[in-house]
């Protein structure tokens, strides 16, 4: 840990490799790094799988922290104000932050219900920049904060020199194909796929596609 820059990792899993996660975070633990873990795509985890995911992370004393994942931007404030509620209840020793995904234009908003429920981890970036449909915005965390400590304006110049440029050609953030494989609670690969093909417009096919094929994580 003493060479290296980094001082934190984040081991992202399905909630079937709870364990490889757990063994892992052990051996970073070992080095001296800090260690959270993100079970993904937790909107397809059953209830007993995840409680037994929970309780299996709150006993690892290696582990210093969890994240709420909305992998496939599916969750709304309700479902988050519920998986809030539980990882703080069942993680008591543990840091909780949040991860979420816009494919339904609630990346912000579900990020504040997690705020409101005493999540105190929470992930942004700036103009929402990530997979598909990305993420919730650093600007508009830190203009909801309202820490003074905060400054918003090196945020707003780096968006105006280089990521609306950037957006335009990597094409990140709310588009219908994404907002479809959201609410239906699927992988945004097939949308990742459709995006960067010359019939991303066809919108209802693409839909009816969605709707046929069996859910793959």
């Amino acid at each position: 840990r003493s060479e290296s820059l980094v001082n934190t990792y984040r081991i992202a899993c399905y909630i079937k490799d709870v364990d490889k996660a757990l063994k892992l975070t052990e051996e970073l633990k070992a080095k001296g790094y800090e260690t959270f873990i993100n079970i993904m795509a937790i909107s397809h985890a059953l209830e007993p799988e995840l409680d037994e995911a929970l309780r299996q992370i709150e006993n690892a004393k290696y582990v210093d922290g969890i994240y709420i994942v909305d992998s496939f931007g599916y969750l709304y404030s309700e479902q988050i104000h519920y998986l809030s509620e539980k990882y703080i209840s069942t993680c008591k020793s543990k840091k909780v932050g949040i991860h979420t995904h816009n494919n339904l234009q609630l990346a912000f908003s579900n990020t504040i219900e997690g705020i409101i429920k005493g999540v105190n981890y929470l992930d942004g970036t700036i103009y929402g920049m990530g997979r598909g449909a990305g993420n919730c915005t650093t600007e508009l965390l830190l203009s909801f904060l309202k820490n003074p400590k905060f400054n918003l304006r090196p945020i707003l110049d780096i968006i105006s020199s280089d990521f609306i440029d950037m957006m335009a050609k990597y094409r990140w953030g709310y588009q219908i194909p994404y907002m479809i494989t959201g609410s239906l609670n699927k992988h945004p690969r097939s949308a990742i796929a459709v995006m960067d093909s010359k019939n991303w417009k066809n919108f209802t096919e693409f839909y009816e596609a969605r709707i046929a094929e069996e859910d793959l994580v």
